[in-house]
């Protein structure tokens, strides 16, 4: 008789998923379920609620249940914030305890936060007890306008994968038009809509999916990689 053939199943790509503004992480899962089941289960998703309760009114008070929180406070331009540092130190526990994660993926005032970690994370000053963020999916960002962390942030190249979505009637469109311009090669969706996660189009899931499918290969190649290096002599 022959050995047997062991079938081993792919693992998912893991993304830590950051709620918007004054939402959930309840939330965004509901508003995630727009997108195809079959897209969805592509990927490996937690959804944490930000670590603060929501100071104020919430966008979508009357449209989904509370509680609300936000991930930090800011003045009314958004330049000077406070409890950023608690914020940073709250997701790497988050990362630790559910991880490990390959990515992230943000809207609205979580995805100001995803676009910026890796490059905080790439000069030690955030998330320096996790493994690199690989991969990024970001849906009506931008870059955080206080000046002193967004040039840490930007001030090299953001070189891994991402996608972008970016909203034609979206108040946040110059910000995440801008924010493309510090990324290596990134995948761009355009879709008709205002600040909202959006339905995909026949276009917007073709990029989805070539998306998925790159960062599944790259998953799959390092764990291949690592299993190697355990096996060797």
């Amino acid at each position: 008789m022959g050995g047997e053939v062991q079938i081993t199943e792919q693992r998912k790509p893991r993304f830590l998923c950051l709620h918007g503004f004054r939402t959930s992480g309840h939330i965004l899962k509901t508003q995630l379920n727009k997108w195809p089941e079959f897209v969805l289960d592509k990927l490996d998703l937690v959804f944490p609620d930000a670590p603060f309760p929501c100071t104020g009114k919430s966008g979508v008070d009357g449209i989904f249940d509370p509680p609300y929180y936000e991930w930090y406070q800011s003045n009314q331009d958004f330049t000077e914030y406070t409890n950023f540092d608690e914020c940073l130190e709250y997701i790497q526990e988050c990362m630790i305890k559910h991880g490990p994660f390959d990515g992230l993926l943000g809207f609205s005032q979580g995805s100001f936060l995803s676009a910026a970690l890796p490059g905080l994370q790439a000069k030690g000053l955030a998330l320096t007890k996790v493994p690199k963020v690989k991969f990024l999916i970001i849906i009506s960002g931008g870059k955080l306008k206080n000046e002193a962390l967004s040039d840490k942030a930007f001030s090299n190249a953001i070189s891994c994968p991402s996608l972008h979505f970016i909203g034609e009637m979206d108040f946040l469109k110059p910000n995440g038009t801008d924010l493309l311009e510090s990324f290596v090669d990134p995948i761009v969706v355009h879709h008709p809509r205002g600040h909202t996660i959006p339905r995909l189009d026949e276009k917007g899931l073709e990029s989805m999916l070539s998306f998925l499918e790159k960062i599944q290969r790259e998953v799959t190649n390092q764990e291949g990689q690592e299993k190697c290096i355990a096996e060797a002599p």
